[in-house]
Order: C-alpha cells, then structure tokens, then sequence
C-alpha cells in the first residue's frame, strides 16, 4: 500500500500537520458544500497564477475536506478559462490526496438518461487552448495515463451513488470539448461513433493534473441532457440543463459525505507513486526556481 509519509506544510505562515484532506471540486450547480463545519476560507498564490476562488476548508462528518468552485462563486469563469494549474497544485501544497470532482454532462447514449450518474473511467481530449501539465521549462516528465482515473475512489462512489439509490454508470468514456458552445450534431454522432458515453467541458485537464500531482482522482457526472444527437430529446437548451441540475445536486452531495466519511487513511492504489519514474530530464540541468517552484510536486523526486 501507498503509505504517503505525513509532513508539516505552511499556511499563511503557520505549519500545520498534513493530515488525510480530500478535495472537492464543485461543477455547474454545485457552488457549495452543505454541512461543513470548522469553516475556514484560504486564499493562496501559486506559480501558476491566481484559483477560480477562494477554498473552503471544514470538516464534513468529521472528514477533512477541502472545497472549490470550479468556475467560481456565481459561475463568472468560462471552461477555458478555468486556472486547472492554480487549482489542482493548491491542493496539493494543502496536502490533499484524493479529489472528488463534480460535473455536469451531456449523454450521448440511450441509456445514459437525464438525471442519471456515470463515473467515467476513460477520457477523449477535444480541447486545444488549455495547459494540462505543470511541467515544462526545463523540466520534461511523462506520466502514464492509461487508465486516468483512480479505481479505488471510482468504485467507493459508485457504491454511494447506488447507496443513495441513484441509477448509476459505473464506467464510461468521457469527451472533454472546449466549448463554451455545446456541440454541432455532426459532432455529437460522432462521439457517438466513438462509443463515446457522455460530453462535458472540464474534467480531462483536472484528472492529467491530478496524476501529475500524484493525487487520486474521481468523477461523479450528472448527465443533464440528451446531447443534440437525439433529435426526439430537443436540443440542448442551457434552461432544462439547469432544471435537471438543481435536481442532481443534492444527490451529487449525499453521494460526497458518504464516501469522504469512508476513505481509508493509506491508499491502496498506485497513483501515489505516478512520478517514481516519469521526470526524465538530468537533475543537473533542472533550472533551481523550478525545483522550488515544484517542490510540492517533485519534492520527494529532486533532492
């Protein structure tokens, strides 16, 4: 088992005992997290500039948690212009482990309903304006990314979404377009030619960055609409997607609680050891502010 070794990290100036955090990142509709106690706000600079907004720090059930809002408090921040960097390595320097990520997607399979849950175990990439890594500028590393998410966290919310009585999709292939239009319907038959399961905008950038950082990650997916290919459904229309939403977001937060009151403290999977043997470029040659840059990230790799 990955026993990830406890150290101090600093916040506003004061070290704190890194403890087992779990990370959650909050989609269209999903803006808060109810039930959060011993409620802090942070606000932290990164190298990679400014986050969508301020995390939340609390306690939910007793389970450390540490929310975002993906697009900001009030929904101000296109897909594009979410900082995925900014956000993914404040996590990490908080000392975060798992994320659990919220989004809302169209589906583009029959079976896929509105209202419905997939936990997506694949991605197809159809952005083209988005940094997706943190390296770079001296310092090349590639991880695998075969199988993108964690399999320990997916299965723990497929378990709470059945718990909490959901018609849930334990698998499934996620397209992540750039948006912020939704798709042309030649473009939605032609994920549907890919054996593609539901649409979306956001979560392919967040799970490469997750497992650079060494961060287990997992998507709950509220599948909001027909995406346009079912031409029986209507189109999409951004005033149903948001009625389903609403309806989902309650269930997206019971499935939460559940299962951050569940996790066990040590990882049993492999994505705490994605960098062991990824950074292939000579430590020598490595520039230093990028080392100190990084050291949340590479620390345990650079000495």
């Amino acid at each position: 088992m990955n026993r990830t070794p406890r150290r101090l990290i600093i916040i506003k100036g004061r070290r704190v005992a890194e403890r087992q955090i779990v990370g959650i990142i909050g989609g269209s509709g999903l803006y808060q997290m109810p039930g959060l106690a011993k409620v802090r706000e942070l606000r932290m600079t990164t190298p990679f500039g400014r986050l969508s907004d301020a995390l939340v720090a609390g306690t939910l059930d007793g389970a450390k948690v540490v929310f975002l809002p993906r697009h900001g408090r009030g929904h101000v921040k296109l897909p594009t212009e979410v900082n995925f960097r900014a956000n993914i390595f404040a996590m990490k320097k908080l000392g975060v482990e798992r994320i659990i990520s919220v989004s809302a997607v169209g589906s583009l399979q029959e079976e896929i309903a509105p209202g419905h849950v997939v936990i997506p175990d694949q991605f197809i990439d159809r952005t083209t304006q988005r940094p997706s890594t943190f390296f770079g500028r001296g310092i090349v590393a590639h991880v695998s990314f075969a199988d993108p998410v964690c399999p320990e966290l997916s299965e723990a919310l497929s378990r709470a979404a059945r718990e909490e009585r959901a018609s849930v999709h334990q698998r499934g292939t996620y397209v992540c377009m750039e948006g912020p239009q939704f798709s042309t319907r030649a473009e939605s038959h032609l994920y549907r030619s890919w054996k593609a399961d539901v649409i979306g905008m956001t979560n392919l950038q967040e799970a490469k960055l997750a497992r650079e950082a060494e961060i287990c990650f997992g998507t709950v997916a509220l599948a909001t609409d027909y995406d346009c290919w079912n031409e029986a459904a209507g189109d999409v229309e951004i005033e149903r997607v948001l009625a389903v939403l609403k309806q989902n977001v309650d269930l997206a937060q019971r499935i939460i609680r559940r299962v951050v009151t569940r996790l066990p403290d040590a990882r049993g999977c492999g994505c705490g050891a994605a960098l062991a043997n990824a950074i292939i470029t000579d430590r020598k040659k490595i520039p230093a502010k990028i080392v100190r840059d990084l050291k949340p990230i590479i620390g345990k790799y650079i000495k």
